[in-house]
């Protein structure tokens, strides 16, 4: 049996109502005394979903951005229409959406987690782009529901929301195919994520299905930036590689950055090389020819984890559930 705020107060010779302060994150106790009383409840087994059925019926959605690294959360218009998405729904059901951004290298995980125990959270949309499973794993220690948002781990009972990668690449990568009539080459990010994992399986399956080998693809590896990506191709070509007569690009910035490269070293787009990105982001529109790509409905997948966040709230689900949004191909000038 858990222990309750009463026996704990006793224990730690505090009076309740500093413990409760304490537990429910209000002013009146200083950070030692709050610190003390979290880490003693956990310890001795302080049942913290009781704070979550006396605050949750409304309140507080935490949309959490982990990263690890900057390379991809760096762009942020991404991710303002995933968080735009999520806020239009909480608006409507009457929630609250609160943005808080954790990195793994500088700050303390075990910290963040804590407050938000004891925050009046009422769910948790991990932004998963650049989350490990292990991080995902400590969010779902909370008492409260989590939906991961635009990635999935097998080994996590948690439900996801993430884009079909697989599927955008290989419509990329046939259309290629069928435009150019030769072997598609892969502009394949120098950081790996699992989104840029799954997109290369899809450009991998198509390939195949086109009856050609996938050994034969030239690849290069490009910074997942627009300047990273344009040094890296310039580098390559001016060590004189070999170069393919298409290229299927894991996200639109290396596109752009390797679209610069082959122009400034007298590449014409696409009648020498054609590229297609990935994202769809507004550089893609403005970007001399304009880059054919896959369009990510970004806003509709924040809404979608808040719909399943929501759901869960409501009625906690006894399986998780995976739910992949397909892609579409914008064609414009680049192939």
């Amino acid at each position: 049996m858990s222990i309750t705020a009463k026996e704990l107060a006793r224990l730690l010779n505090l009076s309740a109502t500093a413990v409760s302060m304490a537990l429910n994150n209000k002013p009146g106790v200083s950070r030692e005394t709050r610190e003390l009383v979290i880490k003693e409840a956990e310890t001795l087994g302080y049942d913290f979903s009781r704070l979550s059925m006396k605050k949750n019926s409304s309140g507080t959605i935490y949309c959490v951005i982990c990263r690890t690294h900057n390379a991809i959360l760096n762009y942020t218009p991404i991710f303002s229409e995933l968080t735009d998405g999520i806020l239009e729904i909480c608006r409507k059901q009457g929630y609250q959406l609160r943005t808080i951004q954790i990195h793994e290298k500088t700050d303390d995980l075990q910290r963040s987690l804590e407050d938000l125990r004891v925050s009046g959270c009422a769910g948790v949309i991990l932004l998963g782009t650049e989350t490990t499973a292990d991080i995902c794993r400590k969010f779902l220690t909370l008492s409260v529901p989590v939906v991961l948002l635009d990635t999935y781990f097998e080994t996590l009972e948690c439900s996801s929301v993430l884009i079909n990668n697989t599927q955008g690449a290989s419509l990329a990568a046939s259309y290629l195919i069928d435009r150019c009539q030769k072997q598609p080459g892969y502009l394949q990010s120098s950081y790996r994520i699992e989104n840029f994992e799954e997109r290369k399986i899809g450009f991998m399956k198509a390939v195949r299905e086109h009856g050609m080998s996938t050994g034969k693809s030239i690849s290069h590896d490009l910074a997942p930036s627009i300047e990273g990506a344009f040094s890296d191709m310039l580098e390559i070509l001016d060590r004189g590689d070999d170069i393919a007569r298409c290229y299927f690009a894991d996200n639109d910035l290396i596109a752009i950055g390797a679209i610069r490269a082959l122009k400034l070293r007298g590449f014409k787009i696409p009648d020498d090389v054609a590229i297609i990105g990935f994202d769809n982001i507004s550089e893609s529109k403005i970007v001399e020819p304009s880059l054919t790509t896959i369009d990510i409905p970004r806003s509709f997948m924040g809404q979608m984890a808040a719909k399943q966040l929501l759901s869960q709230i409501a009625n906690p689900l006894s399986r998780a559930v995976k739910i992949e949004v397909s892609t579409r191909l914008v064609k414009r000038f680049s192939a």
